[in-house]
């Protein structure tokens, strides 16, 4: 089994791009648990370490490693090379996947 989460803030412009990149790669992947969490105070920061709005985990683990930041906000997120593609988050999916077996 896989866990998928992404965590963002109502109102984040690119929140409801990352979900659906994540939703098309796992539409056909059996054993793939997906969760959405929404960050709605500073306080919800804090508590799940929040790495800016939208942060994409597998497995627990940020999609690009960024560690847990020392002071949390209400932040937007920039990925280094653009939100990741589906094949991108679909390809990591599966390679976790395929080490279970």
């Amino acid at each position: 089994m896989v866990e998928v989460v992404v965590q963002y803030f109502p109102g984040c412009p690119n929140s409801g791009e990352m979900i659906r990149r994540v939703k098309e790669a796992i539409q056909d992947i059996p054993m793939v648990e997906y969760k959405e969490v929404i960050v709605a105070t500073e306080e919800d920061a804090r508590q799940i370490g929040f790495r800016g709005s939208p942060t994409l985990l597998i497995n627990g683990k940020d999609f690009e490693g960024l560690p847990i930041p020392p002071i949390t906000s209400l932040s937007c997120r920039i990925y280094l090379k653009g939100l990741p593609t589906k094949e991108e988050i679909r390809n990591r999916i599966v390679s976790l996947l395929r080490t279970e077996l």
